[in-house]
């Protein structure tokens, strides 16, 4: 039996369809990130970008476990002296809801083109509608 890789341009990418609606940050993250490096195929390797479109919706209600809201913070600094910023997970999911879920999957991501390139493919949106519905997502498993 000999092994066969998968080049890049037979890849066939499918659409999935996630609601975070009551749904806890920490698994639906893994779940999404999972699906855009293409470990849900069978013909999966790590140096093929064989990773699906993943569209999120109803990010607002996303729900956190522990006092997570209030002790988590997110830090951006602005490379400047004294340009750190620590905001809270609570505030944060308040203000920018994509952000929260945004950051979740991206570092759960290579750190490398290709997973700049997985995290292109991921669609975030508020309500539940989106403009993708001509591509028929399918639910992500």
């Amino acid at each position: 039996m000999q092994t066969t890789f998968v080049k890049s341009e037979e890849v066939a990418r499918a659409w999935h369809l996630a609601s975070a609606k009551g749904k806890i940050l920490g698994p639906l993250a893994t779940r999404i990130a999972v699906a855009l490096m293409g470990k849900l195929k069978p013909n999966w390797t790590p140096q093929t970008d064989a990773g699906d479109y993943v569209v999120v919706t109803d990010v607002e209600g996303l729900e956190f476990t522990g006092k997570k809201l209030e002790k988590k913070l997110y830090r951006f600094h602005s490379g400047f002296i004294g340009g750190i910023k620590e905001i809270p997970l609570g505030v944060m999911h308040q203000s920018k809801p994509e952000d929260v879920i945004y950051l979740a999957v991206k570092r759960m991501l290579p750190k490398t083109i290709q997973g700049r390139h997985q995290l292109k493919r991921l669609k975030i949106y508020k309500g539940s509608a989106h403009p993708h519905i001509g591509q028929g997502p399918k639910p992500l498993p």
